[in-house]
């Protein structure tokens, strides 16, 4: 089986105002790839919403389209899964790795990738967000490498503009609700009553505080919560 994985990310970089960082992924089967994307392309057609979905541009009037999207989610075989880092401001030497956050960037992709010994097979998808983006590949690839010796799982690893994929838009709508729901509880953000009722929403669906984590055992949608420990030395 060969999966499609698209990655994206929120409040990741280091001066950003925010204490919260989130990066997740939308995962696709390659054999079901065409019907799942032509089932998200007919909802926003349904919902005579053509523009690209994307957390930074909620707008009230899309409520409907949002919550259909949510329930498309829950009732096919994809599958989410995201790393949600609280007090980004505690990372220290330790979790920075060589003392960069960009290393410690990197190492949160490598643990958001991390899979069991398997026959699976991974195309690996990631926005492009600047110029800089073939050196990040090569360094994500450098720690994934460090993790996977003989049995190298991903195939690909490659940068994709995301308006050009509703399953990145998926991804992005996702990730930007789960570190709004964190920062809301923070009050790094104004309360938004529209925001507020999709987030409820979600939580109703996938039967989970946003900004909690999930269990363990979870498989459709996980959210690892990552607090930074206060160290003493």
């Amino acid at each position: 089986m060969t999966n499609n994985i698209f990655i994206d990310e929120s409040c990741h970089l280091e001066s950003d105002n925010s204490s919260i960082m989130c990066i997740g992924f939308i995962k696709v089967d390659e054999s079901k790839y065409e019907i799942l994307k032509e089932g998200i392309t007919k909802l926003k057609s349904d919902h005579k919403q053509f523009a690209e979905i994307k957390w930074s541009k909620f707008s009230r009037s899309r409520l409907p389209l949002y919550k259909s999207l949510v329930d498309y989610f829950f009732a096919t075989p994809l599958q989410f899964k995201c790393i949600l880092v609280k007090y980004k401001d505690r990372l220290g030497e330790m979790d920075l790795s060589k003392g960069s956050h960009e290393n410690f960037y990197y190492k949160m992709i490598e643990f958001l990738l991390r899979t069991s010994p398997s026959e699976e097979k991974y195309r690996v998808y990631l926005d492009i967000i600047n110029s800089r983006g073939k050196d990040r590949l090569n360094k994500i690839q450098e720690s994934l490498l460090e993790t996977y010796s003989d049995d190298f799982p991903f195939i690909r690893l490659q940068h994709l503009h995301s308006h050009h994929n509703v399953f990145f838009e998926m991804a992005d709508f996702f990730v930007g609700a789960i570190a709004y729901s964190a920062r809301k509880v923070i009050n790094e953000v104004p309360d938004n009553a529209a925001k507020n009722e999709f987030l409820e929403y979600f939580e109703s669906k996938s039967g989970y505080s946003l900004y909690e984590g999930t269990e363990l055992w979870e498989t459709k949608f996980i959210i690892i919560d990552h607090q930074p420990k206060q160290r003493t030395l």
